[in-house]
């Protein structure tokens, strides 16, 4: 792709590092974002800058929040004898789309994956461990993907907890094996926690 300016080009390279986003659509996108008032721009600009040097991930679910304790383990609300172990941020957002779940979260930052190199050490379970022991959690239901990596995540961190006095269950499986939570309809995911199993229960299925 050939350009006429080094400054565009820059920028669609930029673009494009985004997932999904090709080198055609980047520089649509771009193109784009020159035509708009010179306002708009920068306010989308200044927006990415402000997010990324001062977005707080909070202390004790690893949420996105703006504060040091996100807003939903802050709400005297929520059941905190309750926490949903989830991968990141995009199915905790899923989850409360529902409008069927009360309890706290757990955000591991991804799934156990050696073929990737992301092992334990690289996610948020040594935490989550110290949570449980701290004794107020009663149940923590496991909501990751039905997929291997999934379901690896899932038995160590059962393991891990084996020897505490906690409930360990699973989300349904009205959630298709291999499709991740963020794509999965409102009405299914609210089902599919409320109509969770014991963890035990799918390992002996599996």
């Amino acid at each position: 792709m050939e350009f006429s300016s080094k400054l565009l080009e820059n920028a669609v390279y930029e673009m494009s590092q985004l997932p999904g986003i090709g080198k055609r659509t980047a520089l649509r996108l771009v193109l784009h974002l020159l035509k708009q008032p010179e306002e708009r721009t920068h306010n989308l600009s200044q927006a990415l800058t402000k997010l990324k040097d001062e977005v707080n991930f909070c202390k004790s679910c690893h949420n996105i929040s703006d504060t040091e304790i996100c807003e939903i383990c802050a709400n005297p609300k929520r059941d905190k004898t309750l926490v949903c172990v989830v991968e990141d941020v995009r199915d905790v957002m899923a989850i409360e789309n529902t409008s069927q779940y009360q309890g706290l979260y757990h955000v591991l930052g991804g799934k156990i994956s050696p073929m990737e190199g992301v092992g334990p050490q690289d996610l948020n379970i040594a935490s989550l461990v110290k949570r449980v022991e701290k004794g107020e959690v009663k149940e923590l239901i496991f909501a990751l993907s039905s997929t291997m990596e999934g379901d690896t995540t899932n038995f160590y961190i059962y393991k891990q907890l084996e020897k505490l006095d906690v409930i360990t269950s699973t989300i349904a499986r009205g959630i298709s094996v291999g499709d991740e939570l963020e794509y999965a309809d409102e009405v299914t995911l609210g089902r599919s926690i409320l109509n969770r199993v014991p963890f035990e229960n799918s390992i002996k299925a599996g």
